[in-house]
């Protein structure tokens, strides 16, 4: 995409060159300093965004306390009407976001399309469940008395963002929280601000016609200020932060030392076990495409793949061949199968892991390095690499944001495979590859993958709008965007209703006057 066919994408969002980086809905400030936005397509500057001090996020946060008291009191399916409104208000642009996320963020537009497919699905599902926030009827000990629960809103939600996915955890929050009777005030990354920008607007437009009060939705850019600032505010009521583990337990312990709640998204170290059975056809792509998609920056990408030693040099040399055959270039060219990282800071990572990979005794099966040249004027394109190294290297325990593939031989039974696998502090994502159904149900099982999600021959990567998202140990816990993920949004109650003339107390207590 040239620099004028993004500027006529940014003018049909109603993005300007210098944007106002907070807002409440109808009212747009921010007196801080500003952000640059560079796209690492071609290192071109899309625009900049003020960013917000702490008078501007107190007042987002009273704006967001007073919308809470009267959008509170609107029924659900109503407040389903508005997410709905949201769902549309998307769908009208989705081909216009989907190339902002593509060119500010680096992902191909095919993944840029798909993201903003995400936040349209997660308003459908969203819309359904205004209508099925159920809570039980239980019988009472006690007679004439009934006992029932029910949920309430929470209050304010904060949601800080990645900048992997720049709207669909957005919306992922914002849809959930708003159907439960919550207000919501966003923080997301510094590295993508032009895409909170448009999400916002597209809100805004829909409390506009419906006349909701400004506070509903708020928006504050700025940097990790803002989320210490939301961490430790007891006015936030649940604190949604996706991102590095780092940030997440600095999140957990703040917000957990004023005892309020947290729902956190952090690093995957994820992996597919391929045993002899498998369809190595079918395995090769979803391990190309879970390690190389979004050049290895998804929190599901595939960081390593556990082979079974009988077949582990068929898997090397078909993998080989796959990632010769990638395209790497410009996101927007559909042509191509690998953009940019993120920014230089993300390169040197790279460089600095590959470095590693050597020190500790890696082979790299496929080589890597920064790719040069005119289309890649922005430093930011690299080769997808492979390297055969064991587990134990500290290397494959941590999480490297970049195309890097870890190869691991195992022998033996699929356990020996699941107990590598699991031997990692991250517990977000993990699939098998096999034809064999007692492996299959041995990785399901309670002694099998130790993951939030689990999946058998498909991959690691990608979240499916209606499934609970989420991960275990390291990953934070959390869970976001399907089943009842819901109810961590609202708070419940129990109540016994007591009809009688009586006094009746629990557990045959007898108290008489």
């Amino acid at each position: 995409m040239s620099k004028n066919n993004i500027s006529r994408t940014l003018g049909k969002l109603g993005i300007k060159n210098n944007q106002q980086g907070c807002s409440n809905g109808s009212e747009w400030f921010g007196s801080g300093s500003k952000i640059d936005s560079f796209s690492p397509v071609d290192g071109s500057k899309l625009g900049n965004v003020s960013t917000g001090t702490k008078k501007d996020y107190e007042k987002l946060i009273n704006d967001a306390q007073n919308a809470f008291l009267s959008f509170r009191k609107i029924p659900a399916p109503k407040r389903g009407e508005l997410v709905r409104q949201l769902g549309n208000k998307i769908r009208d642009n989705k081909a216009e976001l989907g190339e902002l996320v593509s060119f500010e963020m680096g992902k191909s537009l095919q993944e840029g399309l798909g993201e903003v497919q995400e936040m349209i699905d997660i308003c459908d599902f969203a819309v359904g469940l205004s209508r099925q926030l159920y809570g039980l009827t239980m019988h009472s000990e006690r007679p004439n008395h009934r006992m029932y629960e029910q949920y309430h809103p929470l209050g304010i939600v904060g949601i800080i963002s990645a900048f992997n996915f720049p709207v669909a955890v957005w919306s992922w929050n914002v849809a959930l929280a708003w159907v439960c009777g919550n207000v919501c005030i966003w923080k997301p990354s510094e590295k993508t601000p032009l895409c909170s920008i448009v999400c916002q607007k597209l809100i805004a437009d829909v409390l506009k016609e419906n006349k909701i009060d400004n506070g509903v939705s708020c928006l504050i850019n700025g940097d990790s200020s803002v989320g210490k600032w939301m961490s430790e505010d007891k006015r936030i009521n649940l604190l949604s932060a996706t991102g590095s583990t780092r940030m997440g337990k600095d999140v957990a312990q703040k917000v957990g030392a004023r005892l309020g709640k947290s729902l956190l998204e952090l690093g995957g170290n994820n992996a597919i076990i391929v045993t002899p059975s498998v369809d190595i056809k079918q395995a090769v792509i979803n391990i190309v495409f879970g390690a190389v998609g979004t050049c290895g920056q998804r929190c599901t990408s595939t960081r390593r793949i556990i082979v079974h030693e009988s077949i582990i040099s068929e898997i090397k040399t078909e993998l080989a061949k796959a990632y010769k055959q990638l395209k790497i270039g410009n996101p927007l060219d559909e042509s191509n199968h690998v953009g940019p990282l993120i920014d230089l800071d993300a390169v040197n990572q790279y460089i600095s892991a590959l470095n590693q990979i050597t020190e500790e005794g890696g082979e790299l099966i496929v080589e890597g390095g920064v790719i040069t040249g005119n289309d890649y004027a922005s430093g930011c394109y690299v080769k997808p690499a492979i390297a055969q190294i064991n587990n134990e290297a500290s290397i494959v325990q941590k999480e490297t944001f970049a195309p890097i593939l870890y190869i691991i031989e195992y022998s033996g039974e699929v356990q020996n495979a699941i107990e590598i696998m699991n031997d990692v502090k991250q517990g977000l994502s993990s699939s098998i590859m096999t034809k064999n159904l007692k492996e299959s149900e041995i990785f399901l099982s309670a002694s099998g993958s130790d993951c939030g999600i689990a999946n058998v021959n498909i991959g690691t990567s990608g979240a499916e709008i209606g499934g609970a998202f989420g991960g275990e140990k390291d990953t934070g816990g959390g869970r976001e965007s399907g089943s009842d993920a819901w109810k961590v949004y609202m708070r419940r109650q129990t109540n016994t209703i007591n009809y009688s003339n009586e006094l009746a107390l629990a557990q045959g207590i007898n108290f008489d006057l």
